[in-house]
């Protein structure tokens, strides 16, 4: 069903923002004042991608043109979309749900927000698409509770639509049918993994479920469920609007389209930018955020629980792609960069990273209840008041590889991992830190540099 006459050429994707195929395609009306309502949005093209779904394609066809345009959830864990989309078993009569994990609740990640914010009927619009695809007709959206801005606007987004027959029985004037709920969370980091989302919607203790099944087999309420993430939603709307082979045009073989990328820590620009994926971290940095205020040792790729790399050519000039960054030991995530400061103490750095998992774990666990929560967080206590040993290193290294995979759900190991990192790139500081009972770089404040 593309429509590939007037798509980029295929065979040359784009890798970055001075191609001048490129162009922002998800953030254009981010900043844009009246931007969230529905008259702005129609006006702009708006819902023209879901009714060309609704009325030119079947569900099926839907499904086919996102796994050709070889979108990857934008979540963190990148598995391809369509394929997710065809795990929901054949139409039985029960009851099927699209929920939208919103949550954004990962250190370093806020690209969510701003769609919420300002777009927030592109989000609507992909999941009319992504329910008319699985054959839903409930959806929801589960979104972090602190984004009460956000939280409102989505509200006002989904009246409007349903007031103009965007949404409910009727959509677009078609017999499909979709209706979506906008839920709030309640501050747990927890929640953003699935299957604790999942219990959090059904009014249970936000803790993670076993898998199998998966949601697609038994979800919400024991019903077929597929969970996306707001970015992955809205990457259809343009999917289905310019064609599979536009979106698969840009970024690299193993990863398509544009991403969100988010910047933190002190940078000159920090904020989000839209790239292709396949751009480099030094274009990011660079180019867009203008590089870091003073000098930098290290940054976290895709949020504080990915490992994080020194400050070298050979990382900086790495593609950001989710292949890319796993042969260089790392996760792309939610593709939110950190940057680190040469001057900000590394032992100091992952307490503050430990103290947030060990705060924000359900406790359902032993690995991550007993190792995470309790004696990685004293052994950095300990340290950090000069009072560590070479044998606690490596006390602390055994800890977190013996904490990797024992879980339920990724917790433990968006901890252990970059405290395993952060011992393979800069052990230097604690050793100095043992030998001489303070730290190699004193400004503890992350924004002193």
């Amino acid at each position: 069903m593309s429509d590939v006459a007037d798509a980029p050429e295929a065979a040359r994707p784009i890798t970055s923002r001075r191609d001048p195929r490129y162009e922002v395609v998800m953030y254009r009306h981010v900043g844009i004042e009246g931007a969230w309502t529905l008259d702005y949005y129609r006006s702009h093209g708006g819902y023209e991608a879901a009714r060309k779904a609704l009325t030119e394609m079947s569900p099926s066809e839907v499904i086919d043109e996102v796994k050709a345009s070889k979108l990857r959830g934008r979540g963190g864990a990148g598995f391809p979309t369509g394929v997710k989309w065809s795990f929901m078993p054949p139409v039985d009569g029960r009851q099927r749900l699209l929920v939208v994990n919103a949550d954004e609740s990962e250190p370093g990640s806020f690209k969510d927000r701003y769609i919420m914010e300002d777009d927030p009927h592109q989000l609507i619009e992909g999941m009319i698409i992504g329910c008319y695809a699985i054959q839903a007709t409930k959806a929801m959206i589960y979104i972090r509770g602190e984004y009460v801005k956000g939280y409102r606007r989505l509200v006002d987004a989904v009246r409007e639509a349903r007031e103009a027959g965007i949404l409910g029985k009727n959509v677009l004037g078609t017999d499909v049918e979709v209706d979506i709920t906008v839920h709030r969370g309640a501050g747990a980091y927890i929640c953003g993994e699935e299957t604790a989302l999942m219990n959090s919607l059904e009014g249970l203790r936000g803790n993670p479920r076993l898998k199998p099944p998966f949601p697609a087999q038994a979800g919400v309420y024991g019903l077929p469920t597929t969970i996306n993430n707001v970015t992955t939603m809205t990457s259809v709307v343009h999917i289905l609007t310019r064609g599979a082979a536009w979106f698969a045009s840009m970024g690299t073989e193993d990863s398509k389209g544009t991403k969100l990328y988010q910047i933190s820590g002190p940078v000159t620009r920090p904020g989000v930018y839209e790239l292709p994926m396949g751009a480099s971290f030094r274009e990011l940095i660079y180019d867009l955020a203008g590089g870091p205020r003073g000098e930098a040792k290290g940054f976290f790729p895709g949020g504080s629980s990915t490992p994080p790399l020194p400050w070298r050519d050979e990382y900086l000039d790495l593609p950001m792609t989710y292949d890319g960054l796993a042969k260089a030991g790392s996760m792309l995530g939610t593709g939110g960069v950190i940057v680190i400061p040469k001057e900000k103490d590394i032992v100091d750095a992952m307490y503050n990273v430990v103290r947030f998992y060990a705060d924000e774990s359900c406790g359902k666990c032993t690995p991550c209840r007993e190792g995470i929560s309790t004696w990685l967080p004293k052994m950095y206590q300990k340290l950090l008041a000069g009072l560590g040993t070479r044998e606690d290193l490596d006390l602390m290294e055994e800890m977190v590889r013996n904490t990797r995979g024992t879980a339920f759900c990724p917790l433990a190991d968006a901890c252990a991992m970059p405290v395993q990192a952060s011992f393979k790139w800069f052990r230097d500081e604690y050793e100095y830190l043992v030998d001489h009972g303070r730290p190699m770089y004193t400004k503890t404040d992350w924004w002193q540099a």
